[in-house]
């Protein structure tokens, strides 16, 4: 038999009773996903900023990062609503390379997923304890959303992910907003399926359970760029792009109209750089048309505490070790610069 059975781990309920909220952490996490639902729903005109590190790798880093985050959001409360970015996931093209803290709580350590669950359980916690924000994940594994759902205040489904109907039918039982991707080839009808799939109401298969939801309303599109059949990047950011989702998002009986730019990826060619231009571009577009105003309700940014990045040997403090970010102090000066063109 080529799968080899190593060990049963415990079920997210035996995780979650062992690792318990505060009711303080409960009472900050209703209060910030309110918030951010206001932002889907029309209710709330305050602009998202989904911002952290490609892939989070070491625990002291990652916090100090979100502190820094923390303060920021003090600055531009009146505008911003600040997302910090844990992704303890990561998907590997190849398969191979660093998959996240839940496959390795220290990257330079062997995998452990056991202690991943638990690590990544504690970070997230740690997070809204120490500087009252709730973060945002990426939902690589459908299953892994049970471990983490009472800590998250947004959940992305990835690019390579977003035409898998597990993916699908687990956000559509969520209670926050989930984005959906464009796939890596680009065509908008397919995110706008899933989407649609997202929303609606579904009964099927799920961690061993037959399970029923009723659909997730928060469920929205993120542009991330695509890549043709040459390799080539292909942004989907510019006003062309943004009017053209709008028109095909009108066209759907869907809920809550709302797209986030996705300012890295396939849409920056993975220049990091490039974020700072992108964004803004972004903002003039939404100056522009009170559509786009309306629609787009923010950016995911890709930043950390150093630029660029490096391999998981440098052990550089606050330097990815996958896709390279937007350091700090660019970091500081973007969310000042988007807080002034809002």
């Amino acid at each position: 038999m080529s799968m080899n059975f190593k060990r049963k781990l415990p079920v997210p309920e035996e995780i979650r009773e062992l690792y318990p909220l505060s009711e303080e952490v409960l009472q900050t996490k209703a209060k910030r996903d309110k918030e951010i639902i206001d932002v889907f729903t029309g209710n709330s005109d305050k602009f998202l900023l989904i911002i952290g590190p490609c892939s989070a790798d070491k625990e002291e880093p990652v916090m100090d990062y979100v502190g820094r985050l923390a303060v920021m959001q003090e600055k531009v409360k009146d505008k911003i609503i600040i997302i910090p970015r844990i992704y303890t996931n990561k998907p590997r093209t190849t398969g191979e390379g660093y998959k996240g803290m839940i496959h390795q709580p220290d990257p330079s350590k062997a995998e452990d997923i056991l202690e991943g669950l638990i690590h990544v359980r504690h970070l997230h916690t740690r997070a809204i304890e120490e500087t009252k924000l709730t973060c945002a994940d990426e939902m690589l594994y459908p299953e892994n959303y049970r471990y983490l759902y009472d800590l998250l205040s947004y959940v992305a489904v990835g690019a390579r992910s977003v035409e898998d109907q597990q993916h699908r039918l687990t956000a559509s039982g969520m209670d926050m907003p989930v984005g959906m991707k464009n796939p890596t080839g680009g065509d908008l009808s397919v995110m706008l399926n899933s989407i649609t799939a997202a929303q609606g109401s579904h009964n099927f298969l799920y961690r061993g359970w037959e399970v029923s939801t009723d659909g997730n309303p928060y469920a929205h599109a993120i542009l991330r760029g695509a890549v043709n059949k040459h390799g080539q990047n292909l942004p989907n950011y510019h006003y062309e792009d943004l009017r053209l989702l709008y028109e095909l998002y009108s066209k759907k009986n869907l809920a809550n109209r709302a797209v986030i730019v996705d300012t890295n990826h396939s849409n920056s060619g993975k220049k990091y750089l490039e974020q700072v231009r992108i964004s803004k571009e972004v903002l003039h577009s939404m100056r522009h048309s009170d559509d786009i105003r309306g629609f787009v309700k923010g950016l995911m940014i890709e930043s950390y505490i150093e630029d660029g990045n490096q391999s998981v040997d440098e052990c550089v403090y606050g330097k990815s070790i996958t896709d390279p970010c937007l350091g700090w102090d660019k970091t500081e000066r973007l969310i000042l610069d988007i807080a002034d063109l809002l």
